[in-house]
């Protein structure tokens, strides 16, 4: 049995950048020569060899799917790579599954990695939106971070891409060791003065395998404060909704729904979507497969035919039903009461009372969370899952 679906994703990891943050523990790698065909230059085409592989794999399942909706090339720092490599991947996965004629097409990138005439070739190969690291406007802040840019690039960068017709979101991060609500305050509204539509801000959470980490453990940083992270973060809502923009996602806001990351609400909806590249992770129906992360290793499994997978797992009914509940309760949309398990229905009243649910929401068979809510979400969602 065939089944054909027209809400496909792709995700495109290149794990590649110049300076590896303090705080990051994605997959990426600093060198730009990797032994076993993991290199920078040879890198595009082994992410178009596993595209094949995935499409090959879709069909033999039965999945065609008949367009993709939307692609976000991540990392690492995509710009890193040639303009025009970019251009070709996305030319050869519109050759295997062609994109939707009103297909989101985003990059993540850093102000110091692209130019006018970078970003002008990005556009004019189909992609349509870029989202730039900023993280933070405050020059202490981001030497904390270990970011290479000048905080004045950032304001030059939005123009460059607006100029060439790009949507432009901003990521910030709040809760660095030694940022103060001020710091906090000026990067928000430098943002803002960049006049863009969309912008996410994240806690900074310091994970185990960092040098941040590392730091942490010797003594030289404090560990972000909760009741400091929860000041912040109702500093930057307040200052994005004051400027117009709504929360859509606890750590997402957008000037109108056109704004909106259509991409990461197609994961937020549990669509599907392949992951290309080292690390990447992918869903088709249920199925959630990773990729091998070494970029030598990678390319090795692709050039000999073979998709990159390093384990996979089949959810559960009831896995998929908790995961609805976890993802779905994040969005600004909410959820259907009739999701939550029965034994938990108890506590929609509780948090309702404790003000983390909208009231008139839930009377009407809608779970929404207030703000209050959104600082306690995954406590929320805990008390709601079975």
């Amino acid at each position: 049995m065939t089944t054909t679906s027209a809400s496909l994703s792709a995700y495109i990891h290149v794990p590649f950048c110049a300076v590896r943050c303090g705080y990051c523990d994605f997959n990426t790698y600093t060198a730009t020569e990797l032994g076993g065909g993991g290199s920078q230059r040879e890198y595009p085409d082994a992410a178009m060899a596993e595209m094949d592989l995935c499409r090959d794999d879709d069909r033999a399942a039965g999945y065609v799917y008949d367009r993709v909706d939307t692609v976000f090339f991540g990392g690492g720092t995509p710009t890193l790579l040639p303009a025009e490599d970019l251009v070709r991947m996305l030319a050869h996965l519109d050759a295997l599954v062609p994109l939707a004629p009103d297909a989101e097409v985003t990059t993540e990138a850093n102000p110091d990695s692209v130019t006018a005439a970078s970003l002008r070739r990005l556009a004019e190969g189909g992609i349509t939106r870029v989202s730039f690291g900023m993280q933070s406007a405050v020059p202490s802040v981001l030497r904390t971070l270990d970011r290479t840019h000048d905080p004045e690039r950032v304001p030059q960068a939005v123009a460059w891409a607006k100029d060439a017709g790009l949507q432009v979101s901003l990521d910030l991060i709040y809760g660095t060791p030694g940022e103060t609500l001020e710091d906090v305050g000026t990067s928000v509204r430098a943002a803002l003065a960049c006049d863009v539509d969309h912008v996410s801000a994240y806690s900074l959470i310091i994970e185990g395998n960092t040098a941040m980490a590392r730091h942490l453990r010797r003594g030289e940083i404090e560990a972000p404060d909760p009741d400091d992270m929860a000041d912040k973060y109702e500093l930057v809502d307040d200052l994005l909704s004051g400027a117009g923009l709504t929360w859509y996602e606890v750590s997402n806001w957008a000037r109108d729904e056109a704004s909106r990351c259509r991409h990461n609400l197609a994961y937020w909806r549990g669509r599907d979507w392949w992951g290309i590249g080292p690390g990447a992770h992918r869903h088709r129906d249920g199925l959630r497969s990773w990729n091998v992360k070494h970029p030598s290793r990678y390319a090795t499994m692709v050039g000999a035919g073979t998709l990159p997978v390093q384990e996979s797992e089949q959810l559960s009914d009831a896995d998929r039903a908790l995961e609805r509940i976890m993802l779905g309760l994040r969005i600004a949309e909410g959820l259907p009461l009739e999701v939550i398990p029965g034994q938990a229905r108890d506590q929609v009243q509780v948090h309702v009372d404790r003000g983390h649910l909208v009231p008139a929401a839930a009377e009407e068979g809608r779970l929404v969370l207030t703000r209050s809510g959104r600082l306690l979400a995954d406590a929320v969602i805990r008390d709601l899952t079975p």
